[in-house]
């Protein structure tokens, strides 16, 4: 692989014991001693941004010490936070990217006819994470072994191998390595 500073992607190397994420850059962190920014070339993506913005993902959950400890044992996820009693979300960030879980609720002044819940059926999403990997079969041994519940084994498909895991609150998360070969 071919690497510079304009190369705008970050490598994700999995190991058992600790779970370790080696970049093309370098992580900056926090007084706690927990990285909160990635640097990619030139660009850095904090959490909260100083300037611009950073995109991360926001999932309803029903427990956030549940959904945090998934995230954590399964990904090598680090958590930030765990939210409190008043409300606030929890955050981890996993790899080059941070996922806010907080608990359901009803409409609030700035969402006036949103309603937060956790999927009412499992089977049926609009969206999902995609987690790009580069050994889909490690990473599938590795996450299994973590207690991971795949929906399958990876499989050929459209010039790639993908397969789904299922989260403590029925979201489904994919898992896909490119290849060069497509399969329809």
């Amino acid at each position: 692989m071919n690497t510079n500073d304009n190369d705008s992607y970050l490598q994700v190397k999995v190991k058992v014991a600790p779970p370790t994420f080696l970049t093309h850059g370098k992580h900056c962190l926090s007084e706690s001693g927990l990285p909160m920014s990635v640097h990619v070339g030139e660009k850095s993506y904090e959490m909260p941004p100083r300037d611009g913005f950073t995109v991360t993902l926001f999932i309803t959950v029903a427990d956030i010490n549940r959904s945090a400890d998934f995230y954590e044992k399964v990904f090598g996820g680090r958590v930030l936070s765990r939210g409190d009693s008043k409300g606030a979300s929890g955050h981890i960030q996993i790899a080059n990217t941070w996922l806010i879980v907080n608990v359901g609720g009803g409409p609030t002044p700035d969402k006036p006819t949103i309603t937060l819940s956790v999927p009412a059926d499992p089977d049926k999403v609009s969206s999902f994470m995609n987690i790009r990997v580069a050994d889909i079969q490690a990473c599938y041994q590795l996450w299994k072994s973590r207690g991971a519940q795949f929906l399958t084994q990876p499989l050929a498909k459209y010039g790639e191998i993908r397969c789904y895991i299922r989260d403590p609150d029925g979201y489904i998360i994919e898992v896909g390595q490119s290849t060069d070969v497509a399969d329809g």
